[in-house]
């Protein structure tokens, strides 16, 4: 395992993280024996950072990351807080509000101190306003938190959120279907030493290259409920893109996996190529997923005539039909 620095936060994460989105729930049937085993597999190839929230699986996702890492205090944890509530509403970003949160977090963890707290995919406005940079200073002052970031939806709140020196993380949807954060916001964050992570690394399974357009989702799995944006924002269901139009690009970039062992392997590969990527998270339900994405970093790196074909493609073919704010 690779590590690189998580901005300048004094972390040094493994290049390959995982999100603990799917253990928690919105992703199909879980299975909690398995889930574990999993962690402890991608815990045991050296990974020591993982991403989780409070609303995957109402903090079922934080319990099972708190077993999986009890007593190792050499294991990152990032947590993110405010979509258990009305988003919208400014009461939520109080520091009494967001103290309650963290502290429940910090419950289910089984821990002291959250290494990076993340305001989850907050309305632009709440970013713009700023307040709850204020509230996340004091939570690190008084030790309930060592760093705080934001998961933006779009370039623009992440180059808001730039703007507040304490910022040190931000966490971005980017793959080879969304390639925009690339021109502007990741230079920009390097040059404040922000970490960068890398979140929706597969577009929701399109890159790994294994659906069609008959594919069907359980009645649970958000890929089936928010396909369109239903109940949150559309770009988080498959980068974006309309599910047949996502499948049809994904076909074309089937030679992505030629001599790279697979589709997704290469796919996560490509994101591994920025320079400016603290790391990926993809997410996983059982132990052969997350060795299928630890294989990533093994494989051959991207020469410039691929990178170059890439951006082309992005740029001719899907950029055109990414919905919603990016």
């Amino acid at each position: 395992m690779k590590y690189r620095p998580l901005g300048n936060t004094g972390m040094n994460v493994s290049e390959i993280s995982f999100g603990t989105w799917a253990i928690g729930g919105s992703w199909g049937r879980t299975d909690d024996a398995e889930s574990l085993n999993a962690l402890a597999r991608a815990i045991d190839a050296g990974v020591n950072f993982f991403d989780t929230a409070d609303v995957y699986g109402d903090g079922h996702a934080e319990e099972l990351l708190g077993k999986a890492v009890k007593g190792r205090d050499d294991i990152y944890i990032a947590t993110k807080f405010c979509r258990a509530a009305d988003i919208h509403d400014p009461a939520v970003y109080t520091y009494e509000s967001v103290r309650k949160f963290c502290e429940a977090s910090l419950k289910r963890l089984g821990r002291d101190r959250i290494d990076l707290y993340q305001v989850h995919c907050p309305p632009t406005d709440i970013i713009r306003r700023g307040e709850v940079f204020g509230v996340l200073d004091r939570l690190r002052e008084e030790g309930l938190i060592r760093e705080y970031g934001v998961s933006v939806e779009s370039v623009e709140e992440g180059l808001l959120a730039l703007q507040y020196p304490n910022v040190k993380a931000l966490q971005v949807i980017f793959n080879v279907f969304r390639q925009k954060p690339a021109e502007e916001l990741f230079p920009k964050a390097h040059a404040q030493g922000v970490g960068i992570l890398a979140r929706v690394p597969l577009a929701s399974g399109l890159l790994t290259g294994k659906f069609t357009e008959q594919t069907t989702f359980e009645p649970d799995d958000h890929r089936r409920f928010n396909r369109n944006g239903e109940a949150f924002n559309v770009g988080e269901t498959f980068a974006g893109l309309p599910f047949e139009t996502g499948v049809r690009l994904s076909r074309e970039l089937a030679w992505i996996g030629e001599g790279r062992g697979s589709m997704a392997a290469a796919a996560i590969r490509w994101i591994l190529d920025n320079p400016h990527i603290s790391c990926v998270i993809p997410g996983f339900k059982t132990v052969s997923q997350v060795e299928a994405n630890l294989a990533a970093a093994d494989v051959p790196p991207f020469t410039e005539a691929e990178q170059a074909r890439l951006r082309e493609f992005y740029e001719l073919q899907v950029r055109e039909h990414i919905r919603g704010p990016y």
